[in-house]
């Protein structure tokens, strides 16, 4: 009988699966896309249309392929309509609108989800550290993550729209400069974490990865602070081309990809030495504290302002590493196995090297647009092939030599320090082409 079952289940047409929500789900997808086309193709070019059309099935996909995206998208979309219709067509609406004001105009959606991706990164840890009610606190953490994904696609598309009302000849995409990507940094890296935190049906993960999109929210912050990052900017002529729409979302997929690998790769290393008693056989992971923690050390030097700020995130970020590195024992328990640690570290970054691959092709072919070349050795352009040649070297080995363990995870720790200074360094400390995204 049983046999029987799996063998119609593994000869069962992909669309028979799919049930009455899934259908509703595309109807819905389907709608949606027919009123963007009706009422906003006057605005778009025919690359646009072409990007709006091809967009419908695959969100119809994605939501048939993780089935808990289907209502997060649909929640999105309701919210967020209901925000534009709030505005009437005025942005002065936003301070006199209380649901504006407080919850859904683009800048209170993105500071509750600030607030939220801090939440659930610390019962994401009391979960780690719970005996009783560790599965309890992990699933308010997985939760939290999960709002704060929704308020940053609803703060994201709200600020779409606040960006019209400004000016037909300023709107855009928030994808342009850094607090726009930072917030697509968050929500990407969180959302690929909690596919696999689904996959692998386990939690553990979220205390490390919840880390590094916390403390992307806390450069969010201080970035919001000192450059009042908020508000939106007409573009400048470069990135007025509907490349941005495709060039950029690939990109920070690798680059939250990436980031989501080295924390799997860090929680590996503090698996594999959970039993190490000597100082000296840990020093490489003191010495990785120690790099980090020194991190907002590097952007306090490199831009002027909230020096007490970065301060007191360079004493968290130290207290956090040392908190880890002594309760490794404790932690290593609550981890899932190498195993799977090593699996997920291998597909964040399958997933994220080809993505950044065609976000460099994509990158090139919009270059020669823009600037005539397809490539002209722009630092940018320099440091995203280095970032490029890292990981398919690392896929390489994996792939054709069988790497594992702790030389991989310490490679792909290594990449994520390649890759940041291929995101900030270079706009911190070097010029060019790119130097629109300058701190």
């Amino acid at each position: 009988m049983n046999t029987a079952t799996t063998t119609l289940d593994l000869h069962e047409g992909f669309f028979a699966r799919r049930g009455w929500f899934d259908w509703l789900f595309a109807l819905a997808v389907v709608a949606g896309g027919l009123f963007a086309f009706s009422r906003y193709s006057a605005y778009m070019d025919v690359y646009e249309k072409g990007i709006l059309l091809g967009a419908v099935p695959a969100a119809i996909w994605i939501g048939w392929f993780w089935k808990p995206l289907r209502v997060l998208m649909l929640v999105v979309a309701a919210v967020s309509l209901l925000a534009v219709a709030s505005y009437q067509g005025s942005l002065e609406r936003a301070d006199q609108v209380f649901w504006l004001k407080y919850f859904l105009s683009s800048q209170s959606a993105i500071l509750w989800m600030s607030v939220l991706f801090f939440m659930s990164t610390a019962f994401y840890w009391i979960g780690m550290f719970s005996r009783g009610q560790a599965s309890a606190m992990e699933m308010i953490g997985s939760r939290l993550a999960w709002v704060a994904v929704g308020m940053a696609l609803i703060g994201t598309m709200v600020r779409w729209y606040e960006s019209y009302l400004i000016g037909a000849d300023v709107g855009h995409i928030p994808v342009s400069n850094l607090y726009e990507v930072f917030v697509l940094f968050c929500w990407l890296t969180a959302s690929f974490y909690l596919y696999f935190e689904d996959r692998y049906e386990t939690r553990a993960l979220g205390a490390f990865v919840m880390l590094v999109v916390s403390a992307a929210v806390g450069f969010l912050l201080w970035y919001t602070v000192v450059r009042e990052a908020h508000e939106i900017q007409p573009l400048v002529p470069a990135l007025k081309s509907w490349w941005m729409k495709l060039h950029v979302p690939a990109n920070f997929i690798g680059y939250g990809t990436f980031a989501l690998s080295a924390m799997v790769a860090f929680a590996y290393l503090i698996k594999q030495q959970a039993g190490e008693t000597r100082w000296v056989k840990l020093a490489p992971l003191w010495l990785l504290g120690i790099v980090l923690c020194f991190e907002p050390v590097v952007f306090r030097q490199g831009v002027s302002g909230a020096s007490s700020y970065w301060a007191v995130y360079f004493g968290i970020s130290a207290l956090i590493v040392a908190g880890i590195l002594l309760a490794r024992k404790r932690i290593a328990q609550r981890l899932p196995s190498l195993e799977i640690l090593d699996d997920v570290m291998y597909k964040s970054i399958a997933v994220g090297f080809a993505f950044f691959t065609i976000a460099t092709v994509l990158g090139a072919l919009w270059a020669a647009e823009a600037w005539g070349g397809y490539w002209s050795w722009d630092p940018k352009e320099t440091w995203a092939l280095i970032v490029w040649l890292n990981y398919a070297a690392w896929l390489h080995m994996r792939l054709m030599k069988g790497l594992r363990g702790t030389v991989s995870a310490w490679w792909a720790l290594v990449g994520l320090a390649v890759t940041t200074f291929a995101f900030l360094g270079v706009n911190m400390f070097l010029s060019g082409l790119h130097s629109y995204g300058t701190l």
